[in-house]
């Protein structure tokens, strides 16, 4: 923490005021010429989202970010605090964090007035010039720009025409640092209307004050393009104001997903210790959200947020602990049978359409794993012929061929000896496997049978059905090998 020094010492310090634009392009060069990081986790945005915002930045503009829920929109403006000096002085005692070489309110004009050079100057952390916003219908005026305070004129016994009764709001106290602004259409357009002097002439209207208060102010907004049609829209002067208008999107390939998913998944050390997570499976999990962005029964205009499979990780790793807790085993594996525990992730993070909501939100979700199943098998094995010639084997003839003399029952709470056990006495698979598999590891080739079975099951080769505790897979006809 910096320590408290006059004015005086500031400027013999070699210390040059800069606005908060300068501050942001000057350490953005020093990094891109030093080959440092800029942004941090912003994973898939190397290539697109990125080289705008630096753009952005050196053209000095606000910025507005528009795109789908769960596209790090609030993470890449929080980002942008990293770009700024570490400690700021300010006039001390000042609301509005003025500068001592250009102050702004009338308590810095007057303190710099009485005391020269030897002005008390305080420090601000950058972490401290930061505010957020979320832009909801209740936000008013005073909130954003401030109004009157009656307790403080009678405090100081000023008239209401005095500018030292005036209470800031939180645009004028964000004065030499970062304003986000999220979801910017929801704010009511009158309320739009009120930051555009803020943002174009640096003027400032209060009650009938008509200050001149250059703040000096880094605009990030936030908006989702769904919400210029279904709540409201950014008013057409205040876009004009915005200097970038920036598009973020959602990761392009499974591997980008996955990293992202680890990166933001809240996984103690000790449960990846304990649970080992297939590479496939890590994968599947991508595939259901990149099914449910395709998917007929989604509002793909809502957009399907990178939420859905960092919860549904957590889900996945809560569901594998649960079993080693009631097993009291050391160690397992996630199995695809697990993958029904991320059901409430999916359903609290999609929007239906009217076919979706016939279907019913679980029964969707379901659905959407299946979708990701056919997807990673067919990426593997063979498709499933959907008829086949009397005679002419296929592929997986002589796995259907062995349920019709046997089922297997896959416990969710069983052991891994136990619930591999049961896979392994499929014997047909072990040929599929070493055939279309052999190059995966002992884990993924495990979770390859599992997923042989279910891709049986969803082209109606074989029955599925479930209870609490287990899936049974049987030939067509369940039911026969219990009667």
């Amino acid at each position: 923490m910096q320590k408290e020094i006059t004015f005086k010492e500031l400027k013999n310090s070699g210390y040059t005021d800069k606005t908060i634009s300068e501050e942001l392009q000057a350490n953005l060069i020093a990094r891109i010429k030093a080959n440092e990081p800029i942004f941090e986790g912003l994973l898939g945005y190397e290539d697109t989202v990125i080289p705008q915002l630096k753009k952005a930045i050196l053209a000095g503009h606000h910025i507005n970010l528009l795109g789908l829920r769960g596209q790090a929109k609030t993470r890449i403006a929080r980002s942008m605090v990293d770009l700024l000096d570490e400690y700021m002085p300010i006039v001390k005692g000042s609301e509005i964090n003025d500068s001592p070489f250009q102050p702004i309110s009338k308590f810095a004009r007057d303190l710099i007035a009485e005391h020269g050079d030897e002005t008390p100057i305080a420090w601000v952390h950058r972490s401290e010039r930061f505010f957020e916003k979320l832009a909801t219908p209740d936000v008013n005026v005073s909130d954003l720009i401030g109004d009157i305070d009656p307790i403080k004129a009678a405090t100081l016994k000023l008239p209401y025409s005095d500018e030292r009764v005036l209470h800031y709001g939180m645009i004028p106290r964000a004065n030499r640092s970062i304003f986000v602004i999220n979801e910017l259409p929801d704010l009511q357009a009158r309320i739009q209307v009120s930051l555009f002097n803020i943002l174009q002439e640096g003027d400032v209207q209060i009650r009938g004050f008509q200050l001149r208060m250059p703040l000096d102010i880094q605009f990030v907004f936030t908006a989702n393009p769904e919400d210029y049609t279904n709540r409201g829209s950014i008013v057409t002067p205040l876009k004009d104001r915005i200097g970038s208008q920036i598009f973020t999107h959602y990761p392009k390939t499974i591997k980008l997903a996955r990293q992202i998913t680890e990166q933001e998944a809240k996984v103690s050390s000790t449960d990846k210790s304990a649970i080992q997570v297939p590479a496939l499976a890590k994968d599947l999990l991508e595939e259901v959200a990149f099914a449910a962005r395709n998917s007929e029964y989604v509002d793909a205009k809502s957009g399907v947020s990178a939420r859905l499979t960092i919860s549904a990780m957590e889900n996945l790793m809560a569901a594998a602990k649960l079993r080693l807790i009631e097993t009291g085993d050391e160690k397992t594996t996630v199995r695809l049978v697990d993958f029904m525990s991320i059901v409430p992730s999916i359903t609290g993070k999609i929007e239906l359409v009217y076919e979706g909501e016939q279907e019913g939100a679980d029964e969707v979700a379901k659905i959407l794993i299946d979708d990701a199943v056919m997807t990673q098998f067919e990426d593997i094995f063979p498709r499933v012929p959907k008829l086949e010639k009397e005679g002419v084997k296929t592929t997986y003839t002589d796995v259907v061929d062995w349920f019709e003399d046997n089922f297997i029952e896959l416990n969710y709470t069983a052991s891994d000896e136990e619930f591999y056990a049961s896979l392994n006495s499929v014997t047909p698979l072990k040929a599929i496997i070493n055939e279309y598999a052999s190059d995966y590891s002992k884990e993924d080739q495990t979770f390859c049978m599992e997923l042989i079975l279910w891709a049986l099951t969803i082209n109606n080769k074989l029955d599925k059905s479930e209870n609490s505790t287990a899936f049974t897979f049987d030939s067509i006809g369940f039911g026969k090998h219990f009667l």
